[in-house]
């Protein structure tokens, strides 16, 4: 462990500390300083606001009284005094769409209407029941009609069907004839293809029992291709000669197999030794970039505290010299000169 690297590290992280920590207590002073200015503004702005609402009410009640509004008529006090009749016949020229005063069914003449839609309804009843009467007579003509069509092509059906029952029967009987002569066929077929059989299985057993596979003969495992290829259906195994050039060959694999992870492992170390070399010099080049980064921000902390001073001095400027003229009562008495 580099105990003076942590110690610088340690020592730095306290510096930091402190300097935020006095950052801080200076952001907190400004903010009570524009704390106060905001509640000196809000008040000015309130008395400001109250005396333009007063200027309002004075003028609206000297020189914009209620009777001279002109939806005035909506909350005058003389209005029932001043109303004429609702409506004196259903063609008073008074009762507009837009008066609501005549609606759907509220006709002076309601009674006669009445009765004239009774008899209307009495007499679309009658005519009702005549047409209800004339579409079931037609509906039971079409009914009549209908059963004996049916009944017609029912025994047409009937005579078809039985028609085509016995030319079924026929094809039946003659299918039958048919398969009976294929099934004897068949039969006789599948004899002579058992005996065929029989006399191939016995040439074959006979074949296989004078041949090289069974009595094991070396020679028959060779391939035409060279004496070094065997063929696999045929091969019984390897011999003593073979299978200790096999043994010496996994034994040379091994030895071999061995020195590649000694290789391996001298070349992993050479690695490890060569990755702390490169770990120590990029610590090293890290400590420098964190000094530079530190005397950067040592600058920038001056360079921004000269602006804050600069700004604060600027909105001083501002609020007590440039922005310290008031408009007068002159301003506000160009507005609402006339009534409507």
């Amino acid at each position: 462990v580099d105990k003076d690297a942590l110690d610088t590290q340690v020592k730095d992280r306290k510096i930091q500390e402190a300097a935020e920590k006095a950052r801080n207590e200076e952001l907190a002073n400004e903010m009570k300083k524009n704390d106060k200015i905001m509640c000196m503004l809000e008040r000015q702005q309130k008395n400001y606001i109250r005396n333009i609402n007063k200027a309002i009410s004075e003028f609206q009640k000297n020189f914009q009284k209620p009777e001279t509004r002109r939806e005035f008529d909506l909350s005058d006090p003389e209005a029932l005094k001043k109303d004429r009749p609702a409506r004196l016949s259903d063609d008073d020229p008074q009762c507009t769409v837009s008066g609501l005063q005549k609606f759907m069914g509220e006709d002076l003449n309601y009674n006669q209407r009445m009765k004239f839609q009774k008899e209307q309804l009495r007499e679309w009843s009658f005519q009702q029941q005549r047409d209800w009467k004339n579409a079931l007579a037609d509906q039971k003509f079409a009914d009549d009609l209908y059963d004996k069509n049916r009944i017609e092509l029912d025994q047409k059906i009937m005579e078809q069907q039985r028609r085509e029952e016995e030319n079924r029967r026929a094809v039946c009987a003659a299918t039958k004839d048919f398969n009976r002569a294929q099934a004897a066929e068949l039969a006789e077929r599948r004899k002579l293809e058992k005996d065929q059989k029989m006399k191939d299985d016995m040439d074959e057993i006979s074949s296989l029992l004078q041949g090289d596979l069974l009595s094991e003969n070396p020679e028959q495992a060779v391939s035409s291709f060279g004496r070094h290829r065997v063929i696999p259906d045929r091969w019984k195994g390897m011999n003593r000669d073979q299978l200790m050039a096999i043994h010496y060959s996994q034994q040379q694999q091994v030895l071999e197999k061995l020195r590649l992870k000694e290789e391996e492992h001298r070349r992993d170390a050479e690695w490890d030794r060569q990755s702390i070399q490169a770990a120590r010099a990029q610590l090293v080049l890290e400590r420098h970039q964190q000094r530079q980064s530190r005397e950067r921000r040592r600058a920038l902390d001056n360079v921004n505290a000269e602006l804050s001073h600069e700004q604060k001095a600027k909105n001083i400027y501002l609020r007590e010299e440039a922005y310290s003229n008031f408009p007068t009562g002159q301003y506000y008495a160009q507005f609402n000169t006339t009534s409507r």
